[in-house]
């Protein structure tokens, strides 16, 4: 994809944003190290610790805390790296702007981990969160469930579980750039496009890793890849976000689409000259400051929380 595609404020980030060979066993032990070792954000007025819910969460707490609403975010990463540590700034952001409490999960990666293992995993976390969101001051019926990227794929396989098991539901899914729908990596003709920091030869190895089998076959589980459900009624409301030059992009709009035709509320945002995840690799750009905005804009009307600032 020829630079001039990107828009200019994003280009020389974009340069530095591209993902690794992940599809290599020790690039991704080298890309987990150096995850493991990222220093915790510092975002004035949040604090951030780890907590025993589910498989482990970073908490983000607000010190002007303003609403028992509160956000289970998602990391991405393809299904094959990645760790909650990555979206620190983003979910501190989220804490701090609406002064809510912030969860963000961790999950086993594939290939060694493969499907169901990080849905089972986030969907700990959920039941986790149920647990204790007494002692965090959390309404368990005013959560909103998000996440970028493969974390924003399993933001909406998880509340479509949530909804086909009953019982408490989220009251929004929040989803940046989700990776929905594995027919996309088996589009040979999106290989030689070469996107922006996530193309289809990666996301080709992330879906044939998480689903242990290759991608685009007809027998694959729709809560492995949310774009397969039948049905879409009936799921709580959603902003979904995305670039106009997203490899997503297409499938996320589809989405979007069939959420609204099954009588879903969905509020879409979309950025014209944007590559796959620029809200968390350029944040200080004005088009990654107005996205996170308008999301946190959509994510407080949904809890009833006013905007900080």
């Amino acid at each position: 994809m020829d630079l001039d595609r990107v828009a200019p404020q994003l280009r020389q980030p974009a340069r530095r944003a591209a993902i690794p060979m992940v599809e290599r066993a020790l690039v991704r032990r080298v890309v987990g190290a150096a995850t493991a070792l990222m220093p915790a954000a510092r975002v004035a007025g949040v604090t951030i610790e780890r907590r025993a819910v589910g498989r482990g969460v970073r908490l983000y707490r607000p010190s002007r805390a303003g609403s028992d609403g509160a956000l289970l975010f998602i990391h991405g990463g393809g299904f094959v790296i990645g760790a909650a540590v990555i979206n620190d700034r983003l979910c501190a952001e989220a804490a701090a702007t609406l002064g809510i409490t912030v969860l963000s999960a961790e999950y086993r990666l594939a290939p060694e981990h493969p499907y169901p293992a990080a849905l089972d995993d986030v969907r700990a976390a959920w039941a986790g969160l149920g647990a204790v969101a007494a002692s965090l001051g959390v309404d368990p019926a005013r959560v909103v469930v998000g996440g970028e990227s493969a974390g924003g794929g399993l933001a909406a396989a998880l509340v479509a579980r949530l909804h086909d098991e009953g019982g408490v539901q989220p009251a929004g899914q929040l989803l940046f750039c989700p990776m929905l729908d594995d027919r996309t990596a088996a589009d040979r003709t999106l290989d030689e496009v070469g996107h922006f920091v996530w193309d289809n030869r990666r996301n080709r190895f992330g879906w044939r890793s998480y689903l242990a089998a290759e991608p685009g076959a007809p027998d694959v589980p729709p809560d492995a890849a949310p774009a397969r459900r039948a049905s879409l009624a009936g799921l709580p409301p959603a902003w979904i976000g995305y670039g106009t030059i997203e490899l997503f992009g297409a499938e996320d709009a589809a989405y979007a689409e069939r959420l609204r035709a099954a009588g879903v509320a969905v509020d879409e945002d979309v950025v014209e000259g944007a590559p796959h995840g620029f809200e968390t690799w350029a944040p200080d750009s004005s088009l990654a400051r107005g996205h996170r905005r308008r999301a946190w804009a959509w994510l407080g009307s949904v809890l009833g929380v006013p905007l900080a600032g």
